[in-house]
């Protein structure tokens, strides 16, 4: 995890593929404002001066303010899951591959921490709305964990675990742990990084490789 400043304007695009088009720039923009007003004090007028477009074009994309919110959330939610399966490309089945999807999580979390506090702070504002999309990314990534847990009791590395259970213990670690951080600045984010993953590993009677 890198240990960011959030302030507006220092992340990365979530998702290159759309900067410069009509529906990436109200994504910025929208990530620009809640950043600095919360998602409750933010006016969809705000949003649109800062998109150079018009409220108008913003309801072509986005039919409300809380959408266009939970749109944000899916797009941090693929840009996690593209930068994962980008990292265990190279990895071979098994455990491996675990320990480097879980440190790339949390690396994820570190390199866009403007974004992780916009989606794990305001969101409790939506209510059930977020609290839904929440749950689903959360058990996106339980599933990508599972998957590579089956593929290491499969070849040995580890004794059968039910990892159904494990895949979502983690992810309740880590949410747990970044949203503390978000807040708060605390754990520093190489400390997280430093203690959770060998931590993880070891619950399934794995020793973690150095990097």
């Amino acid at each position: 995890m890198e240990n960011n400043t959030a302030q507006p304007g220092l992340d990365e695009p979530l998702n290159p593929a759309e900067t410069g088009s009509q529906r990436g720039r109200i994504l910025d923009a929208a990530l620009d404002v809640f950043a600095r007003k919360s998602f409750g004090a933010t006016r969809m007028d705000e949003i649109a001066s800062e998109a150079h477009t018009s409220k108008a074009a913003i309801y072509f994309h986005f039919p409300s303010k809380e959408r266009l919110f939970l749109a944000l959330a899916d797009q941090f939610a693929n840009l996690l899951e593209r930068r994962v399966k980008q990292a265990i490309e190279p990895e071979a089945q098994g455990m491996r591959r675990v320990q480097v999807a879980v440190e790339i999580c949390l690396d994820t979390f570190g390199k866009y921490r403007r974004a992780a506090k916009i989606m794990l702070a305001q969101g409790a504002g939506l209510g059930a709305a977020f609290e839904e999309k929440r749950s689903e990314i959360n058990e996106r990534f339980a599933r990508l964990i599972a998957t590579y847990l089956r593929e290491a009791i499969s070849q040995g590395e580890i004794a059968p675990v039910d990892v159904e259970v494990i895949s979502v213990a983690w992810m309740g670690a880590i949410y747990a742990l970044v949203i503390h951080w978000v807040n708060t600045g605390e754990p520093a984010p190489q400390q997280i990084l430093s203690a959770l993953v060998p931590a993880l590993l070891r619950s399934v009677g794995y020793e973690p490789q150095k990097a």
